[in-house]
């Protein structure tokens, strides 16, 4: 199975969904906790539904769990904790959450994207979740787009 991740930042609508058509994606899992800010530009949640299923025909799913709390992203934000710190309160909250079994693998039968905003996944909380699945449910390969 294969895991993609996908950050919308620096990337104008075009860049973004061809790089989603490329892959074939067919459904996007959107792990951001703030989805309808205007910040968010083409992929605020309504905006992005509707153009997911025009452009890529593709299914759009938000999973708040797959989430933050609000508390440590402000803290990684405000740069009152590190990156360090920030990715292992998140990852113990993915382990409290039980997210890999909240999740259901056969969301990941077709071609499947995790969203966020940070234009690379090193730094962004969706390359934890998609490691974090990877290490519990093992045949698993990341691609990040």
């Amino acid at each position: 199975m294969e895991i993609y991740t996908i950050g919308f930042t620096k990337k104008s609508a075009a860049e973004f969904f061809e790089a989603l058509k490329k892959a074939g994606v067919k459904r996007l899992i959107d792990v951001r906790l703030n989805n309808t800010s205007q910040l968010a530009g083409f992929t605020k949640r309504a905006d992005l539904e509707y153009f997911l299923t025009e452009i890529c025909q593709a299914e759009y799913c938000h999973r708040p769990d797959l989430s933050p709390t609000q508390e440590t992203l402000a803290e990684y934000k405000d740069k009152t904790i590190s990156w360090d710190e920030y990715a292992r309160r998140f990852v113990a909250l993915l382990a409290e959450r039980h997210a890999e079994d909240a999740v259901a693998k056969d969301l990941f039968d077709v071609p499947t994207v995790l969203l966020c905003s940070e234009l690379e996944a090193e730094h962004c909380h969706r390359r934890l979740v998609a490691e974090y699945l990877r290490d519990k449910w093992k045949d698993v390969s990341i691609v990040h787009l």
